[in-house]
């Protein structure tokens, strides 16, 4: 058990140092004053979002873009609030923007990318972007697709998603969570071999969009409008898929705030995972499994044989230091801030999540957006 458990945090430690590598080699990108050129679509999918949508409008409505180089489109998913108040009163005291509502036509099992598709079957320009409602978009994010787009030869750019701040050990774990995933997102860039990337935060090209079939062959998972998508892209221009990694592009967003609903999300994400069609994103997915499932049974094996505490501390801490290294890297760049007491309780507390999550998983229907989806 030992040769073994030493053997998967070998191929652990190795795979999250090479991300923690691939983050630092990834260059920065910094704005440059460019003149507008591109033509933006914005596409918004939303239902039941009238906590939201306010900021998200505020935040468009802010935007340093010339606004006759973009328009909004906001495609209701069947929503029962009262957001047509709302963005009546936001299209009246910014007459200057091209915005519009549309009704999402539900074609398939997921509810999103039929979303997405209504809208870029409307959309007049050939950069697509698209961002959820409960996001916050800086005042440069235009601009910073802008010059990404003019100084790259690229058809699809991913950047970044961060959680607003808030006070709760649910933030932090889903925060601590949540930032690993953008440092794993970002090394994996860094090193060529793109893995995840965030609808909250995503530019392609129409036409690019178009000739790879959009969302078809993936309809019948609710969620991954942004990985499977990914995969696709990578597929047929594997030199035209970048990370735009600059705070100028970084949307925030918020946690959930209930285990509830964090638990039902986390189901939805591992649904898509067997679906994957990149193997550097399985043989990822496996060893991170294996990696939490040691940790797991060494510990309920240590309550039995003592002896086994040194083997449970020992990959503890190596897993808890280069996981660190990698949030403390992506915190840093993005100026957040890390509680180290809650990332040492959450350490303790996530090999037991993930397993319980993946275990579910396997037999239970989860909820989104006040709809149940089965796996």
């Amino acid at each position: 058990m030992i040769i073994l458990a030493l053997v998967i945090s070998s191929f652990y430690i190795i795979l999250i140092g090479a991300f923690i590598l691939g983050f630092s080699k990834l260059p920065d990108f910094n704005l440059s004053n460019l003149s507008p050129k591109i033509k933006f679509t914005i596409i918004v999918p939303f239902r039941n979002e009238t906590n939201h949508l306010p900021v998200l409008l505020h935040s468009l409505s802010n935007q340093t873009y010339p606004p006759n180089f973009f328009e909004i489109i906001l495609v209701n998913d069947d929503s029962s609030d009262d957001f047509k108040s709302i963005i009546d009163i936001f299209k009246k005291e910014n007459s200057a923007l091209n915005i519009q509502v549309i009704n999402n036509i539900r074609v398939s099992n997921s509810p999103k990318k039929d979303a997405l598709n209504t809208a870029i079957n409307k959309a007049q320009f050939n950069w697509i972007i698209t961002t959820d409602a409960d996001c916050k978009a800086p005042n440069n994010w235009l601009t910073a697709f802008n010059e990404f787009i003019q100084k790259n030869d690229t058809i699809f750019i991913a950047a970044p998603v961060l959680f607003e701040r808030q006070n709760s050990f649910l933030f932090h774990f889903q925060n601590l969570n949540f930032t690993s995933l953008i440092g794993t997102t970002i090394g994996s860039f860094g090193i060529k071999r793109p893995l995840m990337c965030n609808g909250a935060n995503l530019c392609y090209n129409k036409a690019a969009f178009l000739k790879v079939k959009g969302f078809e062959g993936n309809t019948k998972i609710a969620s991954g409008d942004d990985v499977f998508l990914l995969e696709k892209m990578i597929i047929h221009f594997p030199n035209k898929v970048h990370y735009l990694k600059s705070n100028a592009s970084l949307v925030l967003t918020k946690t959930l705030t209930n285990w509830s609903d964090f638990i039902h999300q986390q189901i939805r994400w591992t649904s898509k995972a067997t679906s994957y069609k990149n193997t550097f994103s399985k043989l990822v997915g496996i060893i991170v499994l294996f990696e939490n499932l040691l940790l797991v049974l060494v510990l309920i094996s240590a309550i039995f044989k003592p002896t086994l505490w040194y083997l449970f501390f020992f990959i503890f801490i190596f897993k808890l230091l280069i996981d660190s290294f990698l949030i403390l890297k992506t915190t840093l760049y993005f100026k957040n801030k890390l509680s180290i007491s809650h990332l040492i309780i959450s350490s303790l507390f996530y090999p037991f999540f993930i397993i319980f999550i993946g275990i579910i998983s396997l037999f239970k229907t989860y909820k989104w957006k006040g709809r149940v989806f089965k796996k």
